[in-house]
């Protein structure tokens, strides 16, 4: 019979499973994407296979960490990876980019539970100089398990299918929640609970009507168009009303209290503009590698996956600087390690070869390190037990959010530079070609049936593009850096 006590050790290491699945989750399939739409089509559907998973994702994480606070975190935990994994199931055995993105979606319903909630176990199995050493080793995992992913990924692609890019969660999950519910003990005071649905289901309508409008808008349909104007409208009416739910409901699903502390306001609005630089590269790097560079889906994890390395070196040391130059400091060096490696993407050309992607990753990376690893911890320690789900989830969320409207805005911007390019280039009988032409582009063996010049033609296209989105990522880069500027020095918990 097992123990009741807690067993702290195989607790982290359940922890740093789940957090290996959302690494390889979150890198593995932007890896396989080229090959997916090459084998699926639809290449004007690319970013809804990225924005349906984080929408549901985005909207769930709020939800689960309430019900994390209410019922506890293992049942909560549990409960996700089932449903993450049931997801990942269903989309390795899709047969067409709808099914995919349906099946994504339900993927992402329980990826809401499986990050946020596993942080927040440790948040409340550690103290403020233990929390800050883990943190920095999950961050750490985190990494070392993108390394891994892109690179599998890669060789699942090349040599077996797409589909096992999505399989390799179902026996790391299984493990994850075993060891959660065997070594994991809380206790929770049981009360009379009212979560409040009304308001998951504003923020859902709010943000799922403006993807569509990034997604859709200037390709589908033009930036005044009726359905623009109208999702727009549903936008901002669902934001208020989700305001004023908030403000009224009993159990709110993200308690607007906490963001009045300046900490936690600023590391989420800073989480959420580094989530949209975070989405620019997992995206669309490979597809630079693949359709501009001719570089096989292997070598494409691997420019991909050096970020990861940079991420783990830097997560790995962030604890030790948090302690010794505080948060403000550490953040500090993330956000200026996140504008120089941005440059290596404005200024990315296929003559300088995958080895500059990769430079511009590992940079990206190491800045992404120390400031998500400061994000959390800080947050963490800014509020008590009864908040902390609540608290960590809504800096999750920010994240997310970021992540989401990040694939929403920038694959809108890819589709819009790349539709407007090819509208000067004649097909055939002087038609313009469409957006579906780069599906054959992104395919190994049809790209071999286009022309050499009907090659240059499309590799020049999505050069343009892509240059365009890392633009935006730029500037995104340089706004987390001024946020940063503004985190107070100490957290309420050192105060103390």
């Amino acid at each position: 019979m097992f123990k009741r006590e807690t067993v702290r050790v195989f607790v982290l290491v359940s922890v740093m499973l789940a957090m290996f699945m959302a690494a390889v989750e979150g890198t593995i399939v932007a890896t396989a994407m080229p090959s997916i739409v090459g084998d699926l089509g639809g290449f004007t559907l690319f970013s809804w296979v990225f924005s349906a998973f984080l929408l549901a994702q985005t909207v769930t994480i709020p939800i689960y960490g309430k019900l994390a606070d209410l019922y506890g975190r293992k049942p909560v935990f549990v409960l996700g990876v089932v449903v993450f994994l049931a997801g990942s199931t269903l989309c390795g055995l899709a047969t067409s980019m709808n099914q995919l993105i349906f099946y994504r979606l339900i993927q992402g319903v329980g990826a809401g539970a499986v990050q946020p909630i596993a942080t927040t176990i440790v948040g409340d199995i550690y103290n403020l100089e233990e929390r800050a050493q883990v943190q920095g080793y999950l961050s750490g995992v985190w990494g070392f398990a993108s390394i891994i992913g892109p690179a599998v990924g890669g060789l699942f692609v090349q040599y077996a299918r797409w589909s096992w890019v999505f399989w390799i969660n179902i026996p790391v999950g299984l493990l994850s929640a075993l060891g959660i519910i065997l070594f994991f003990r809380e206790t929770v005071t049981q009360r009379a609970h009212k979560v409040d649905y009304l308001g998951s289901g504003l923020i859902f309508v709010a943000i799922s009507a403006l993807m569509v409008v990034l997604i859709q808008a200037g390709t589908v349909w033009p930036w005044g168009s009726a359905p623009v104007l109208g999702l727009l409208a549903v936008f901002a009416a669902g934001s208020l009303l989700f305001v004023v739910r908030e403000k009224r409901a009993t159990e709110p699903v993200m308690p607007l209290e906490i963001w009045h502390d300046r900490l936690i306001t600023v590391a989420n609005l800073a989480s959420l503009t580094t989530g949209i630089v975070l989405v620019g590269i997992d995206t669309f790097l490979p597809t630079f590698v693949q359709g501009v560079m001719n570089k096989t889906p292997i070598v494409a994890g691997f420019a991909l996956a050096v970020m990861s390395i940079g991420w783990t070196l830097s997560a790995t040391v962030a604890g030790r600087m948090i302690l010794r130059l505080g948060y403000r400091r550490t953040a500090l060096g993330g956000g200026l390690w996140l504008v120089i490696g941005s440059v290596f993407f404005v200024t990315l050309q296929p003559s300088r070869g995958w080895f500059w992607a990769a430079g511009g990753s590992f940079l990206v990376g190491v800045g992404m390190g120390l400031a998500r690893t400061v994000f959390i911890v800080a947050v963490q320690s800014s509020v008590a037990w009864e908040m902390r789900g609540a608290a960590t989830a809504a800096n999750m969320f920010t994240g997310i959010l970021g992540n989401t409207v990040g694939a929403a805005l920038l694959g809108g911007v890819l589709n819009n530079r790349m539709t407007a390019y090819l509208r000067h280039i004649p097909a055939g009988q002087g038609a313009p070609l469409n957006l579906d032409v780069v599906n054959a582009l992104l395919d190994p063996q049809k790209r071999q049936s286009l022309s050499a010049e009907m090659l240059r033609v499309l590799q020049r296209g999505l050069t343009i593009s892509l240059h365009t989105v890392y633009w935006g990522v730029m500037v995104l880069s340089f706004a987390s850096l001024f946020l940063i500027y503004f985190l107070p020095r100490r957290t309420k918990e050192e105060s103390q």
